[in-house]
């Protein structure tokens, strides 16, 4: 896959180049950008959010390196594309998503899809999802100021986790976190742009789990 910026890392894990090429992204967008889903740029999917760039999905996820028995956690769910790449490379995937509608669109999408091994909660991502933790990889789709506490406590000893960092309207870097010997060693990897993280809408209920192998479509 093409590098972009040029000077960035090539994509060269031959299970992300697959799994990149068997989720059909055109599934992932608004019916309206359906023609754009195979260009390499991000795409709005809604309330203020965006489907990463499959160069920014692959690198993140190629960070992780992946095994099939692995337990990931997903913070950002969004319309459910990355979710989806974890899904073919993961054992089990667990992805929180603050925003109700997404949560509930990408849930039933994946469930369409085939994909059983996902579990999705409408819920505050700066807390992870304790319940199953300690997770061997985890990923953040969107962008707080500084590392989740929470999420450092549910990454397993010897886990990875690739997080962007920074204020909305500021640089941001995507860093490599790793977990050895209880210590947190974390690794710029390049300057990035995302959405900020946030909290569940005031009012909105969270915490409610949303098995994608449970939905009907």
């Amino acid at each position: 896959m093409q590098r972009w910026p040029p000077d960035w890392p090539d994509i060269t894990d031959e299970r992300v180049l697959n799994a990149i090429a068997r989720v059909p992204r055109a599934e992932f967008v608004p019916p309206d950008l359906r023609e754009h889903a195979f260009s390499d740029y991000p795409l709005p999917i809604g309330y203020g959010q965006t489907i990463s760039q499959p160069y920014i999905v692959a690198l993140m996820t190629q960070l992780l390196r992946l095994k099939p028995d692995d337990r990931v956690l997903e913070v950002g769910t969004g319309s459910g594309y990355q979710t989806a790449i974890l899904a073919e490379l993961a054992r089990e995937v667990y992805s929180v998503e603050a925003i109700r509608s997404l949560a509930e669109a990408a849930r039933r999408r994946l469930r369409r899809l085939g994909y059983t091994n996902v579990h999705i909660r409408h819920g505050d991502g700066a807390l992870g999802w304790p319940e199953h933790a300690p997770y061997d990889a985890i990923i953040v789709t969107a962008a707080p100021e500084e590392l989740p506490p929470a999420l450092i406590d549910q990454l397993a000893e010897g886990g990875r986790m690739v997080i962007p960092l920074g204020p909305e309207y500021a640089e941001q870097m995507l860093y490599l976190v790793e977990k050895r010997g209880g210590r947190v060693l974390p690794r710029p990897v390049a300057p990035v742009r995302f959405v900020p993280l946030v909290s569940p809408a005031v009012g909105a209920s969270a915490g409610e789990d949303m098995d994608a192998d449970d939905v009907e479509t």
